[in-house]
């Protein structure tokens, strides 16, 4: 559990997006969910495997690589 203290999966997201030049709005609308519910992504330390393999594929980014180097 120590491993992944360092890990801050709401804001690699968030940077990720920012990088694609995507908005908010666009991740919301791709997920299917309220644009306050990616802000509350964002803000999560820890997140649900399956929204996360949902955002992978949405932003073409293997997010699950945080986590597997820290092994």
């Amino acid at each position: 559990m120590t491993a992944t203290k360092n890990i801050h999966i709401g804001f690699i997201i968030k940077e990720e997006l920012r990088r694609q030049g995507k908005s908010n709005k666009w991740l919301a609308e791709q997920l299917n969910v309220n644009p306050r519910t990616v802000n509350k992504i964002f803000l999560k330390q820890d997140i649900d495997t399956h929204q996360l393999y949902l955002i992978s594929k949405i932003l073409d980014m293997d997010f699950f690589k945080y986590y597997s180097e820290n092994l």
